[in-house]
């Protein structure tokens, strides 16, 4: 017969729902070491997929843990280097095997550097800013700061996109790739002000016309993967052209407005 007290026997152990959230997150950070896999395997479209099957996941182990009440600080850890490997070094390497490896004498290499350390330097500002909400208890604001990583990858990944529906080859010029794959790492560490899906309200009496539309969306995906991923990452770009419009403007105003 076990004397040891109930409660000292509860305290030993927790709630096999409390590691789900570790759990989907573990998944994700496979799916970014297995894309890595296949692009030194030379298959960059399963790369793809994989880095897109992370962004997903991503979304998902936070709010899972949310909603579970699940959160921790190895779980946000765990998160962040997760990040890191999916969409710092994972699309890095793959734009590199894919468009940039024939001009390494330009310097492409230091591209892919400047790319994964931005990623690096974005997730630890957004840790801190994270931890400093908690500790002083000001709510964060309802946008994020700079594009995020998950963001900052598919716009990475804009070159091979355009690549596997037009056949366009992105390793014809290796200046505009190196140079656009920069821009996207130092805009992940800017101050814009960027687009969060936490900002968003929807009107109960729109509810069915927001379905339809994701119906339609995944109809979309499903039908012109590639292309839908270009339309949106545009309309993405759309909305940091905006944000940056807005930033000017207030700038223009002066502090007194």
């Amino acid at each position: 017969m076990n004397d040891q007290p109930r409660h000292d026997r509860d305290s030993d152990t927790q709630p096999f729902l409390a590691l789900v959230p570790n759990m989907v997150t573990m998944i994700g950070l496979c799916a970014g070491l297995t894309a890595i896999r296949f692009v030194l395997a030379g298959n960059f479209e399963m790369a793809v997929g994989l880095i897109i099957f992370s962004a997903v996941i991503d979304g998902l182990d936070g709010l899972l843990a949310r909603r579970l009440k699940a959160t921790s600080d190895i779980g946000a850890q765990l998160d962040s280097l997760s990040d890191f490997l999916n969409f710092g070094v994972a699309p890095g390497l793959l734009v590199y095997q894919f468009a940039l490896a024939n001009s390494e004498r330009m310097g492409s290499w230091v591209v892919v550097l400047l790319y994964a350390s931005c990623t690096c330097l974005r997730l630890a500002r957004f840790n801190v800013a994270q931890n400093q909400a908690v500790t002083t208890g000001i709510k964060p604001p309802a946008h994020f700061v700079g594009v995020p990583a998950p963001a900052g990858a598919m716009m990475a990944l804009m070159p091979v996109f355009l690549a596997f529906e037009t056949g366009l080859d992105p390793a014809k010029y290796p200046f505009l790739t190196g140079f656009y794959l920069g821009v996207v790492g130092l805009l992940m560490v800017s101050r814009l002000p960027t687009f969060s899906p936490k900002s968003l309200r929807v009107p109960k009496e729109r509810t069915s016309l927001i379905l339809i539309a994701l119906a339609l969306i995944i109809g979309v995906l499903l039908t012109r993967f590639w292309l839908s991923l270009i339309l949106l990452g545009l309309i993405y770009v759309l909305s940091l052209i905006f944000s940056f419009y807005k930033v000017l403007a207030a700038r223009r105003r002066g502090p007194a407005d």
